[in-house]
């Protein structure tokens, strides 16, 4: 297995750039199974917030106000 790795790895190290980002990306994608169930739970929750930010029952953060909080970390 080891020998195949090292194999595998120098080729990649070959690739161009967009080459290696479309391995990347196909890879991940394999590995990113959706779950309808999640889907439909962050779906509702999504449904809920936006009725929510609708209706005037939800607290708003200004952008500037938030970006302010990371730029100072």
């Amino acid at each position: 297995m080891r020998t195949i790795s090292n194999e595998l790895a120098e080729k990649i190290k070959s690739l161009p750039d967009t080459d290696k980002i479309e391995l990347v990306d196909s890879i991940l994608m394999q590995l990113d199974k959706p779950d309808p169930e999640i889907d439909s739970i962050w779906a509702d929750e999504a449904r809920k917030r936006w009725q929510a930010y609708k209706a005037g029952k939800l607290e708003t953060v200004p952008y500037e106000q938030v970006m302010e909080k990371y730029r100072a970390k």
